[in-house]
Parts: C-alpha cells; structure tokens; sequence
C-alpha cells in the first residue's frame, strides 16, 4: 500500500478480496472469515461485529456492543472514516504488514483504539456510564485503557499495544505510533492539566509522559523514558529523568537544570 489516502468503499472492497482469497487458500480459516468479514455488507457493521466480538464476554453481551458500535457508526460517520484511515496506517507504517485484513482480525491496538472512539462518542452524547464500562472492557479483554474524555486523532498505531494507559483529557495528534506499557496522564498535583502529544510523534516502549506537558510534533520518546518537561519538535528524549538529543535548534536551558 502507498501513503495515499483510500475511500473507506475501497478499503472494505479490499479487505472482502483479501477475506475470499484467505478462505480459497484455508477452509477451515474460512468459516471464522464468514462471521467476521464476509457476512457484513460494509466496514462499519464489520468493524462494529469485531468490537463487540472483543469486548463481549458472552454471546450476549457481544451481540449488545457490536449494536452500540453499530448505533455510534451510524450517527457519526466520521468514526468510520477515522478507523479506516487508523487501519491503512498499520499498512504504510509496520514493517511486517502490508495488507489490510490481518490488523483488522488480529491487532488489539486497532480494535481497542476503535473502541475508544466508540466509548469517547457515548461521553459526548453523555453517556458516561456506558463509556466508562467499555473503557473497563477494553483494560481487561484488550490490556488497553484509554479514558473515554481524551482527544485522539487518525492515521494512529498503537503497536504491539499490551499495558498501553491514556488518561482523562490527554490529547494525542495525528499520525502518532504508540508502543507497549507507554503511560500517558496526569499528575495528582495537577489534575486540570494532561499531556499533549503532537503529530507523528514516536512513543517507545515503556515511555512515561505526565503532567501538563507537550510533545512537539515529530518528536521521539526512548523506550523507558520519563518526560515531565516538554518537548521540542523533532527532538528526541530520553533516560529518566528525560533529556533531549537529537533538536533541530539548540536546547532551551531549562532542560539542563
């Protein structure tokens, strides 16, 4: 795939194509492919079947959050478009996939992200219960917690995905890549305040970022780094306490104290 943006008619035209010739290939692959894909007549009633097959504990309970997915597809079709553009970015961006099917059946990060857009579209109907309880749902089936109040934008990957946390009022950009057991919140001193994660910016594995901070688009976070000051655009920190290589422009002196 190119970095070119696809219609989401296209996308689940692939994604049928990729199903049907997954199944010539594997029969027995084949009659979960039925359930999963080729039943649905588009991506939103798909993509809504494997929340609620995620999240869902019982036949019940799976059938009750697929329709909830399904009635937050339906008012807000920008949800749709946002998951598509979320799964054509696994595509351009993860070295070891270049097809649209597998991150749509097997990446827990996609589906927990596509819940969370479910979970935050209840909060801003008011819905709050109900959005905590997907929240919930999510930490436990999927090992990812993201507050149904924080703001994230498309084209984003949360890789690999396990022990990933985002709390209350973060805002993530565009095009960003979340790894494993990345925390990302606030600090009890200063709950008002939640981090800002700029476009495309890179947060490796078991990176914290909390308090009031931003993070520059572009930037880098090292894996086990501790950010509690911002950071620029382009830079990369790292260590604990973080500290900034790699700038573009020379380091403001507070990074130094």
């Amino acid at each position: 795939m190119n970095q070119r943006e696809i219609p989401v008619d296209q996308v689940w035209g692939m994604v049928r194509c990729e199903a049907e010739s997954a199944v010539a290939r594997d029969p027995v692959f084949g009659a979960a492919l039925s359930s999963a894909i080729l039943d649905h007549p588009d991506f939103a009633h798909a993509l809504a079947h494997q929340i609620g097959a995620r999240l869902g504990r019982s036949p019940a309970d799976r059938e009750r959050f697929a329709r909830v997915a399904g009635e937050a597809f339906a008012a807000s079709p920008d949800l749709v478009e946002a998951a598509s553009r979320d799964l054509q970015s696994i595509a351009v961006h993860d070295p070891a996939m270049t097809t649209l099917l597998p991150p749509l059946l097997n990446f827990k990060g996609y589906v927990a992200l596509q819940a969370w857009r479910v979970s935050n579209w209840l909060w801003r109907q008011r819905r709050n219960d109900l959005a905590l309880l997907l929240q919930s749902l999510s930490s436990d089936q999927l090992q990812v917690s993201i507050h149904p109040s924080a703001s994230i934008g498309t084209q984003v990957f949360l890789d690999h995905a396990t022990g990933i946390i985002i709390g209350a009022f973060a805002m993530i950009g565009d095009e960003a890549t979340i790894l494993q057991n990345v925390t990302i919140g606030r600090k009890q001193s200063e709950p008002d305040r939640a981090p800002k994660i700029g476009r495309g910016v890179y947060l490796s594995a078991g990176s914290t970022i909390i308090g009031g901070v931003s993070i520059g688009d572009f930037a880098k976070v090292g894996a086990g780094a501790l950010v509690e000051h911002d950071v620029p655009a382009g830079c990369t920190a790292v260590g604990v306490p973080a500290r900034l290589t790699n700038c573009p422009e020379p380091v403001m002196p507070s990074w130094e104290s």
